[in-house]
């Protein structure tokens, strides 16, 4: 699975409080379903912004 940061605090479905520039999932080894990533990356969801960017390398993380 690819490595996620958030980029915006939110409270994820259950519950879980995420912080900005902390991984998402955590822990690391949560299965979380591609639509979920999809919609937590995206603009598609109920308030029309993104809280989670994808890590490509490293350097991404600033």
């Amino acid at each position: 699975m690819a490595k996620y940061e958030v980029i915006e605090k939110f409270e994820d479905q259950d519950g879980t409080v995420y912080e900005a520039k902390k991984a998402y999932p955590f822990p690391a080894n949560k299965k979380i379903a591609a639509a979920r990533l999809k919609e937590l990356s995206g603009k598609n969801n109920k308030y029309g912004r993104p809280f989670i960017k994808e890590i490509k390398n490293e350097k991404d993380k600033n």
